[in-house]
């Protein structure tokens, strides 16, 4: 009797873990298959979409854009945000070096400000966190908008309808501070999605299959080690001649400005450190390097391949990658000029 309790006990025990098998089914293989697939083509893809839109206050963007393109930032009323920084160049400027006020040349190339607030910094070196410290800069260098904020803050108060224009935005009018938050938000709204996008989201003819060619060669020959992201750069600072010594071949004396992260930090490690440079509308932005030293695309990729990657890039390899580049240029939204 003990015997066949103890029979039907094992029996009934194999039922319950028979049942708790079945009531918990193993997933489909097209439900596996999904699970794997999403993730790992988004771990390989060092490149991201800009998005069609971005969340700003249009408000303060009419009125940065004015600020942006107006003069009376300037010490003597001759300079703007735009002069450095024009649209009509990608953002950037058709000059090796700035031009400031009084004629005063700069020592470093104005790098675009299109697609500029998904930099990680702002500046070469880094030196503004975000694109509202960014805009207080270059108004107050004596040697680009030479001007003294309190002036400019009291002449924009003067103007009947910039003070109109800052009372309706900001509960304390005009001030610094607000002044450089709506240039910061009309930078903010400066995204210029292109065919390459389209790409990147599934549309598989917007882009050549030369230009596909071009993006396949500048992920194999290694540079999105550096041009990576959202904005194909802009997430790090890196050396400039970080295999070979870019300075000893260009053959020109060491400036301040070629020290780059180091007059920031002061850590001579950093020496020679550039926040890396947004690829975006690239084909519009030369000269090239932070010191306007190329002015073509095809010299400036095979530079990078000798002096960041150690390669001797192919005529057919750089012009692969130049095909590439050029699917990144995008369009200016409507809103961004001041006819606009």
């Amino acid at each position: 009797m003990a015997q066949t309790n103890w029979v039907l006990l094992v029996l009934a025990a194999l039922a319950v873990l028979g049942c708790t098998k079945k009531e918990t089914p193993a997933p489909a293989a097209e439900e596996v298959a999904l699970e794997k697939e999403e993730p790992a083509a988004a771990a390989v893809e060092p490149l991201k979409p800009l998005p069609s839109s971005v969340e700003v206050n249009m408000d303060k963007v009419l009125l940065g854009r004015s600020l942006y393109h107006d003069t009376i930032l300037s010490g003597d009323g001759t300079v703007a945000c735009v002069t450095c920084h024009s649209l009509d160049h990608g953002g950037a400027e058709p000059r090796k070096t700035s031009t400031g006020i009084g004629g005063q040349i700069g020592p470093i190339n104005s790098p675009t400000v299109l697609n500029a607030g998904y930099n990680f910094v702002q500046f070469w070196d880094g030196r503004a966190k975000d694109l509202q410290e960014q805009a207080a800069g270059p108004v107050a260098n004596p040697i680009e908008m030479g001007a003294n904020w309190d002036e400019v803050v009291e002449r924009l108060k003067q103007n009947k309808e910039y003070a109109a224009a800052f009372a309706k935005l900001y509960e304390d009018g005009v001030t610094q501070a607000n002044t450089t938050d709506a240039i910061a938000e009309y930078e903010k709204s400066l995204i210029t999605p292109s065919r390459f996008d389209k790409f990147l989201l599934g549309d598989e003819n917007a882009i050549t299959d030369a230009e596909k060619k071009g993006y396949a060669t500048f992920k194999e020959v290694g540079c999105t080690a550096c041009h990576t992201g959202i904005n194909v750069g802009g997430t790090m600072f890196q050396k400039m001649g970080l295999v070979k010594d870019y300075f000893a071949e260009r053959g020109t004396p060491l400036t301040d400005a070629d020290m780059g992260r180091f007059n920031v930090s002061k850590n001579p490690a950093e020496k020679h450190f550039f926040k890396v440079p947004s690829l975006r509308n690239i084909e519009l932005t030369s000269p090239y390097l932070h010191d306007g030293s190329q002015s073509t695309l095809e010299a400036t990729v095979k530079i990078m391949g000798t002096h960041q990657l150690g390669r001797d890039l192919t005529d057919a390899e750089v012009n692969s990658i130049v095909t590439f580049l050029k699917s990144l240029t995008g369009e200016l939204p409507a809103h961004a000029r001041p006819e606009g």
